[in-house]
């Protein structure tokens, strides 16, 4: 039996879930499913979270991630957030709070890796990471959906393999994970 099949009848209530109140052990399903699905179906239905009208905005949530994340989580998603918003952004955010910070570490802000159409992260490592508050994340975030959208996609793939912190987020993102799970499963 594959994964979809033994998970059929817990994401069927979640297939066409409307409601606003999210069931009262959402938690269990969601861990059920991301012990079970693929990691490329849990990123799928937090991406889902990520961009839905019914949760709070995309920066907020990565900013809360951020701050429940260990180093190398931290690591990652910082890396992916500077490779997204390029020199020209560290610049803005430079002058406000935890930027000059985030300047010295990159050796003055613009290192080559940050030039947004490379392709390319930066290479913050974990030890560093630990020292950006969740704000300046915050403000990376806003900034990175707006160049590259596809930032969403990136950092649920990296936080895909972390369902206890996915499940930080609470439960309407978790209601909102799972019924995308169950839409892929039914197309």
């Amino acid at each position: 039996m594959n994964w979809m099949e033994s998970l059929g009848p817990l994401l069927q209530q979640y297939a066409s879930s409307q409601s606003a109140q999210p069931p009262a052990n959402v938690e269990d399903h969601f861990d059920k499913v991301s012990q079970n699905a693929p990691a490329s179906e849990v990123a799928e239905g937090l991406a889902a979270a990520f961009r839905s009208g019914q949760t709070p905005p995309f920066a907020q949530m990565a900013s809360q991630l951020f701050g429940n994340s260990g180093g190398e989580q931290q690591a990652g998603v910082l890396n992916a957030l500077l490779g997204a918003v390029g020199p020209a952004v560290l610049t803005q955010i430079g002058a406000g709070k935890g930027g000059s910070f985030l300047g010295s570490l990159l050796g003055g802000g613009g290192a080559p890796a940050l030039d947004s159409h490379s392709g390319e992260d930066a290479n913050v490592t974990a030890e560093e990471a630990s020292q950006v508050s969740p704000e300046l994340v915050k403000q990376l975030a806003e900034h990175a959906v707006k160049t590259d959208p596809s930032i969403v996609d990136r950092l649920s793939q990296i936080y895909s393999n972390h369902p206890g912190l996915i499940k930080t987020l609470g439960g309407a993102a978790l209601t909102i994970a799972l019924a995308k799970i169950a839409q892929r499963q039914r197309g």
